[in-house]
C-alpha cells in the first residue's frame, strides 16, 4: 500500500474513531480528482497533447522493431552462408540494436510520464486551491479525494466532483492549465 494510502486510512480510522463524540456535525465530502482531470478543458487538452505524444513515440518504435525485425530475419537467412565469425560480428551488433531498441523504449517511457506530470501538476495545483475555497465556504472539515482515500462507497451528495469541474472550468483557464486564483 502507498504512503497516501496509508495516511488516508489511518486519518479515515482516527474519524471513525473519534467522530461520534467530537464530530458530531462535522461535514465530510469526497471527489474524484482522475475523473475530474478528464473532464475539465485543461485535462482534455492535456490528454490529447499527451495522446499525441504517444502515438509519436510508438509509431517511431513500431518501425525501430520493424529494422530489425527485418535484420533479424536477413540473418537468420544467411547463417548458412556466413563464416561463424561474420555471423557472431552480425548477431553482435543486433544485441547491441536491441538494447538500444530496449533504451529507447525506456526513455520514452520516462519521457511520457514526465510529460504527464509537467502537464498535469498544475491543474491538480488549481483543483486543490478550487477544494480549499468550497470546503471552507460549505463548511467541510475534510475532502476526500476518492480513490487515495480507499474509499468504496460514500452517498451521492456527498460527491464534489461535478461541482470541482464546473468551477475548474468556469474560471479563466490560462495555457498550461493552471491560473492565478488566489489562495483561500
Amino acid at each position: 500500500m502507498g504512503n497516501r494510502t496509508l495516511g488516508a486510512l489511518a486519518i479515515a480510522l482516527v474519524v471513525v474513531a473519534v467522530a461520534p463524540t467530537i464530530y458530531a456535525d462535522a461535514k465530510f465530502a469526497f471527489v474524484d480528482l482522475q475523473r475530474a482531470l478528464n473532464e475539465t478543458e485543461d485535462g482534455r487538452r492535456a490528454k490529447a497533447e499527451l495522446k499525441a505524444l504517444f502515438d509519436q513515440r510508438q509509431s517511431d518504435l513500431d518501425q525501430r522493431a520493424k529494422e530489425f525485425k527485418a535484420k533479424l530475419e536477413e540473418l537468420d537467412k544467411q547463417r548458412e552462408v556466413l563464416t561463424p565469425e561474420a555471423y557472431q560480428s552480425k548477431n553482435a551488433e543486433l544485441q547491441k540494436a536491441l538494447i538500444e531498441l530496449q533504451n529507447t523504449y525506456a526513455r520514452y517511457q520516462r519521457e511520457l510520464a514526465e510529460k504527464e506530470l509537467e502537464l498535469t501538476k498544475a491543474i491538480f495545483e488549481r483543483m486543490e486551491q478550487i477544494l480549499r475555497r468550497i470546503g471552507q465556504s460549505d463548511g467541510y472539515e475534510m475532502i476526500f479525494d476518492k480513490s487515495e482515500a480507499g474509499l468504496v462507497w460514500a452517498p451521492d451528495h456527498l460527491n464534489l466532483t461535478d461541482k470541482l469541474i464546473q468551477m475548474y472550468n468556469g474560471e479563466n483557464p490560462t495555457k498550461g492549465g493552471a491560473t492565478k486564483t488566489k489562495a483561500p
